[in-house]
């Protein structure tokens, strides 16, 4: 008698927390909120224009300019079509 194999779904790769850090009138941030829409990726988005403490998180990250995604223990800057995909 064959014992089936248990299939793992590592479900936390979907419940990973992520956050765009971006500013109003953002070409890259606009590409990359269209990007994690088309992939199903929920995050929230903080606008570092109105909100210091988050601007000091950012240049505190090494980056000087928007959008800066923050997805678990990854960040980047800018609009990355090859790690938003990796999130999905």
């Amino acid at each position: 008698m064959t014992v089936p194999r248990l299939k793992f779904i590592d479900i936390t790769r979907n419940m990973m927390s992520v956050t765009v850090y971006s500013k109003p009138a953002c070409v890259q941030c606009t590409a990359t909120y269209r990007a994690l829409d088309r992939l199903g990726v929920d995050y929230e988005i903080i606008d570092i224009s109105a909100d210091a403490d988050a601007l000091d998180r950012v240049r505190g990250m090494g980056y000087m300019q928007v959008p800066v995604v923050v997805a678990g223990e990854q960040h980047w800057a800018g609009f990355r079509p090859d790690m938003i995909s990796a999130l999905s």
